[in-house]
């Protein structure tokens, strides 16, 4: 005996016209299923387009100056393919941007308030430096740091500040130079500091301030020597130099950078500021000669602030600047003729 199997979502039956009808109870199963698997690929498909256009940098790197003003430099993958690519800042104050796509090819851009248009030339990573001023705002003696940063990044504090409130927990931090590096965490964070001369002010030791009175004493009475002394030297070569007809004597070179020896320099220009006198030092000790971005970078001063002590320098006739790859050389000159 055959038997047979009737489904049971599927029932028929015959009308009284002769029609066949079929009830399938499946239908309102199917019904409610179909919207929202479609409505889940329409929002697939709009996500897409936006994944596939997020770029974040591979590295992102934050300075903050004594002033305020905070260095940002960036590195991003992009398509070689565009030849624009629009990239959003972290504000519209914006000084001293310059964008270097492969082979250290300079880019042309154009900002438009927060964002900035890029002319790729077929670049698949450009590096990207500028210096803004939304970043950080002061109230009273309280700076506060914000940013919402796209990726991780690492955040060097100005030298001698002290955090005091922070909204995230930091990857990892670091003392270098008496400042604080810190990685922190993609997303929102608010850092609060001060400077070290501000956080307390101690209770004077009467002892401390008659020993600095009578080292004030001491050094006065050096001071005043040497000034005779520095005086009668000057007077000398003055009388030198008239009985030699106005001949120009060369300072001696050192052997070992064929360049200037430090102590003849600062005996030279015994008036150069002290900032200036650190940064004759430093391109001394890096065999007389260095890169602008360098001094910036060591010193941790704004373009426009190293730019006119590089000036400074170069009107006093301690260096001369050359241009190499289009980047500012900074040299100490390697000969220089005694003033009058």
């Amino acid at each position: 005996m055959a038997s047979f199997i009737e489904p049971i979502q599927s029932k028929q039956s015959l009308g009284d016209d002769g029609i066949l009808f079929v009830r399938n109870e499946s239908i309102l199963d199917t019904m409610v299923k179909t919207p929202l698997l479609v409505a889940s690929m329409i929002i697939v498909a709009a996500l897409l387009p936006i994944q596939s256009s997020f770029s974040s940098p591979r590295d992102l790197d934050l300075i903050i100056y004594p002033d305020g003003s905070t260095h940002i430099s960036t590195e991003i993958d992009i398509d070689p393919f565009l030849t624009d690519y629009e990239l959003n800042l972290f504000g519209s104050t914006i000084d001293n941007l310059v964008v270097v796509g492969d082979n250290e090819f300079l880019l042309d851009t154009d900002i438009m308030d927060d964002s900035v248009l890029i002319q790729t030339f077929g670049s698949s990573i450009i590096s990207i430096e500028y210096d803004i001023h939304d970043l950080v705002s002061k109230q009273g003696k309280l700076w506060t740091f914000s940013l919402d940063s796209p990726s991780n990044f690492t955040l060097l504090l100005p030298q001698n500040s002290a955090i005091v409130g922070m909204t995230n927990l930091p990857i990892n931090m670091e003392i270098i130079n008496d400042q604080n590096k810190l990685t922190l965490p993609s997303g929102k964070t608010e850092i609060d500091y001060l400077f070290s001369n501000t956080i307390s002010n101690p209770i004077p030791d009467t002892e401390t301030e008659t020993n600095y009175f009578s080292y004030a004493i001491i050094g006065g009475v050096i001071v005043i020597v040497l000034i005779g002394a520095v005086i009668i030297i000057r007077t000398k070569q003055k009388n030198l130099k008239s009985s030699t007809v106005g001949d120009v004597k060369p300072l001696p070179i050192s052997d070992k950078n064929n360049i200037l020896d430090i102590e003849t320099i600062f005996k030279l220009k015994p008036d150069l500021r002290e900032d200036d006198q650190e940064l004759v030092k430093f391109i001394f000790n890096n065999g007389g000669k260095a890169l602008e971005s360098e001094l910036r970078k060591k010193f941790l001063q704004p373009r426009t602030t190293m730019w006119r002590a590089v000036k400074r320098l170069e009107r006093e006739g301690v260096i001369e600047i050359e241009k190499k790859d289009l980047q500012n050389l900074v040299k100490l000159r390697k000969n220089m003729e005694e003033e009058e």
